[in-house]
């Protein structure tokens, strides 16, 4: 399906003659994130949502965390939100993760009516499909595959934890962070995160199969459903497995092998609690901001790793965020067939297409640019520890959370900064430059000419 892009201004004058707003698909979706932010910010401004009180700003800032499922704070969800105030945090988290658009979907099919071209291109956009024939299928699945996930989840955790607890807590707290871990939010209502949980095998990997799970996408969770045999298995879907897993694996081995004899993380912990700790950390981090200990503790090549971890993300069409998985295999690809000089790019047997290799490109050019100009504000407006900001900045762009306890005490600029990198980076780079201008088309054709590369 072509996509039209329609720019800004050109929209809203149209809308001004016509009496009808027209815009891009993805200039509709960032629109829905936005009201649904504004929408939030004012829940969370009323008396009944707050504990402690809290202003306007810290509103907006807790929202848009919560929409973009990102989990960085300036109010503690646990001591300075209401019973109320924690619910209307967790519907954005929910919203925000399974998407926005989802739910129009759904709420549309079941009351009968036919969705409409316009909307199946603002699907198209979300879903980042090229099918308009799976997008009913797509949707349905998305809701069936988080209910069902979550469900399993928050029942084992309820269970796990009635042994110290009442039931009634034990389903709340399970209910919140099950729905966190899997829409990769990362928010706890726990002191220091999941620190406390190091030691714990069920816990830990029950919240890190819901991120896990959250982050590989619904198409490869469908496609599995579906399937169920590795040779049966859609090419992208074997390539996010082995991709996860590699990635998960190399990163867990990485991070136990420099934290293992650091005293303020692993190091005073057993063998048995070091390795869980380290998974957790490792798995939370791509996707998610739970913290299995105290980031700030790390030392500065942990935290690199942390960043490169942040930057990759998830998988395309889940929860998670960053350049996604599948662009970084690309990107590695992309090199591997320059340095063997070779032609054409090939991924498991299969030739990459230009315009994915252009898309991958430009994916992250956008994305470093932007991280880098984050960083050099942050920077600007805030004197902090540089590997701090660093952190805290890819944190923001990538919507993981991972946080070196920076966000509260930064200065307003600095967090205004933090609240456009939330939106932008759950939004895509792309999806937003392309929201901003308008396709041509030129029939013009120029030659061809050589420059020097490096």
């Amino acid at each position: 399906m072509a996509r039209i892009h329609i720019h800004p201004l050109q929209a809203y004058r149209q809308a001004r003659h016509t009496g009808q707003l027209q815009a891009s698909p993805p200039a509709v979706l960032a629109g829905s994130f936005l009201v649904l932010i504004l929408l939030g910010t004012a829940l969370l401004s009323l008396p009944i949502a707050q504990r402690q009180p809290f202003g306007v700003f810290e509103a907006l800032f807790t929202a848009t965390s919560a929409v973009t499922v990102t989990g960085l704070m300036v109010v503690d969800p646990a001591t300075d939100l209401s019973f109320f105030g924690q619910a209307v945090l967790l519907a954005l988290v929910q919203i925000g993760g399974i998407g926005f658009v989802t739910f129009a979907i759904i709420a549309t099919l079941t009351l009968g009516k036919r969705v409409s071209l316009k909307y199946q291109a603002l699907a198209l956009e979300a879903f980042n499909q090229t099918s308009v024939a799976r997008i009913r299928q797509t949707a349905v699945t998305v809701l069936k595959f988080s209910l069902a996930i979550e469900g399993a989840a928050i029942l084992i955790l309820t269970l796990w934890w009635w042994r110290h607890d009442s039931l009634e807590h034990a389903f709340l707290l399970a209910g919140f962070h099950a729905v966190s871990a899997f829409n990769n939010a990362g928010m706890s209502l726990f002191p220091g995160s999941l620190a406390a949980f190091s030691g714990d095998p069920v816990t830990t990997f029950v919240v890190t199969g819901c991120i896990i799970l959250g982050g590989l996408g619904f198409s490869v969770l469908a496609d599995i459903h579906q399937k169920r045999s590795w040779a049966a298995l859609a090419y992208y879907t074997r390539l996010m497995l082995i991709g996860t897993l590699c990635l998960n694996l190399v990163g867990f081995a990485v991070f136990w092998l420099i934290e293992a004899r650091n005293p303020h993380t692993l190091g005073a912990l057993p063998a048995a609690s070091q390795g869980l700790a380290a998974w957790t950390q490792v798995v939370a981090t791509r996707t998610a901001g739970f913290s299995s200990m105290d980031i700030g503790q790390l030392r500065d090549s942990t935290n690199f790793l942390l960043a490169g971890l942040m930057f990759i993300g998830g998988g395309s069409l889940s929860t998670a965020s960053g350049i996604k998985l599948a662009t970084f295999i690309v990107l590695l690809a992309v090199v591997r067939a320059y340095v063997l000089q070779r032609k054409e790019v090939v991924l498991m047997h299969r030739a990459i297409a230009p315009e994915t290799i252009q898309k991958a490109l430009a994916l992250m050019m956008v994305s470093g640019m932007l991280v880098c100009l984050g960083i050099f504000l942050v920077s600007l407006f805030d004197e902090q520890p540089f590997i701090a900001v660093v952190v805290e900045v890819m944190s923001a762009f990538t919507t993981t959370g991972i946080s070196h306890g920076l966000t509260d005490i930064l200065s307003r600029p600095s967090q205004a900064v933090l609240i456009l990198l939330m939106f932008v980076g759950r939004l895509g780079p792309l999806t937003l430059v392309y929201s901003l201008g308008t396709q041509r088309h030129s029939r013009v054709r120029y030659p061809e000419t050589t420059l020097q590369i490096g």
